[in-house]
């Protein structure tokens, strides 16, 4: 008896050769395209219908998904899930930006919907395991199941995938983690589906698109006006649009003239609305030598009981940086990398790794420069004065 899966059908190129490998290795495959994201609805629920957020990709994407599902002659499923996503990925989000921070929507939209929500509503079907189109390995051969990267070191999304569950992985198949992505690019062609082929890569919020973040973000916060401030010398070096807008180590869209710079985001005070920047050597004030990391997934079964040393990406894209870790508590860990690093930053999520497996991950919640943390170093210079 075939067994059967559940593939999350994006209308996108990845899940559409997701889709007609699992058909071809003999699985029963049925697709399934979810609906996460409803402008007006989620503007009632703050009592602002007004908000013009209509730009919504969803429907196109679904048209898009329903074409590569017909030429491969498979089913095509709708679900909607828009109340868990903003119950569990959005307010959260927009929660953590109030605070100034930085957060990372995609990691939580995998955790909550793609491999919680979307697993539970297959499981509610009858289907035996779900399937994505994501760049990631899942290798069931030893003791317990292990993520590995994405053969397309380029493409590799384990990072975005550190925050579910062990259960979740072993039920998940990642077809395409084993392709580059000209290949994957290569048979969609093969296989003419002209509805993604040649479709660009989403780059956007998870489910609610592409669009210009900074006025999507404003119509959720609105922005308030206030000075950025030379950290070095307490200048006041110009005007910023909502401290909530900027992230640590930002260089761009400061708009700060002279011949000074290039300028950098190293703070915000968001009680004060200001906002601190730094010029020239970054150093002093982006290069922190250790952080607290809380809610962290441990995909291995047992945790390290000693101080034990892998490697970290501390934003996507980014190289591995050698890490020695240490669990404070069953969820919280203090990693250490004396060589320092660059931007590490409150919000975004500090993902481990051994190798080719990946071995989970969590929020950074306080960074610190030689054993001071950022946040105290940055008022212990505001309140000294000039």
């Amino acid at each position: 008896m075939k067994k059967k899966v559940l593939v999350g059908l994006s209308g996108g190129v990845d899940s559409a050769v997701a889709a007609h490998i699992l058909k071809e290795q003999g699985y029963d495959v049925t697709c399934a395209f979810m609906r996460n994201w409803d402008s007006f609805a989620n503007n009632d629920i703050l009592g602002n219908p007004t908000i013009q957020d209509d730009v919504c990709p969803q429907e196109q994407d679904y048209a898009d998904a329903k074409a590569v599902a017909d030429k491969l002659g498979l089913p095509l499923l709708r679900v909607d899930f828009v109340k868990e996503y903003w119950d569990n990925v959005f307010t959260y989000f927009l929660e953590e930006y109030k605070k100034g921070r930085t957060p990372n929507p995609d990691i939580l939209c995998n955790k909550y919907i793609k491999f919680d929500a979307f697993m539970k509503y297959a499981n509610k079907l009858g289907f035996d395991t779900v399937a994505t189109g994501h760049y990631a390995r899942v290798d069931k051969g030893g003791a317990y199941t292990k993520m590995l990267r994405g053969v397309d070191s380029n493409k590799d999304q384990t990072y975005f995938l550190c925050q579910i569950s062990s259960d979740a992985l072993s039920n998940t198949l990642f077809p395409i983690g084993d392709l580059e992505k000209k290949e994957v690019r290569r048979i969609a062609e093969e296989l003419e589906l002209e509805s993604v082929m040649k479709k660009k890569d989403s780059t956007g919020i998870c489910f609610i698109g592409e669009r210009n973040f900074k006025e999507f973000l404003q119509n959720y916060l609105p922005s308030k006006d206030g000075k950025i401030v030379d950290i070095e010398t307490l200048d006041v070096v110009g005007d910023h649009i909502g401290v909530l807008y900027y992230t640590i180590g930002q260089r761009k869209g400061l708009g700060i003239g002279g011949n000074k710079g290039p300028w950098f985001v190293v703070g915000k005070d968001v009680e004060k609305n200001i906002l601190y920047v730094a010029n020239g050597d970054e150093s002093n004030w982006l290069h922190t030598t250790s952080c607290i990391v809380s809610g962290v997934n441990w995909l291995r079964p047992e945790k390290p009981s000693e101080e034990y040393h892998c490697t970290a990406k501390f934003r996507y894209r980014q190289k591995d940086n050698d890490v020695i870790i240490r669990f404070i508590d069953e969820k919280t860990v203090l990693v250490s990398y004396p060589q320092s690093v660059s931007s590490v930053t409150c919000g975004q999520e500090a993902v481990f790794y051994d190798g080719e497996e990946c071995l989970g991950g969590g929020v950074i919640e306080e960074v610190f420069i030689q054993g001071e943390s950022l946040q105290n170093r940055i008022k212990r210079r505001t309140s000294y004065g000039k």
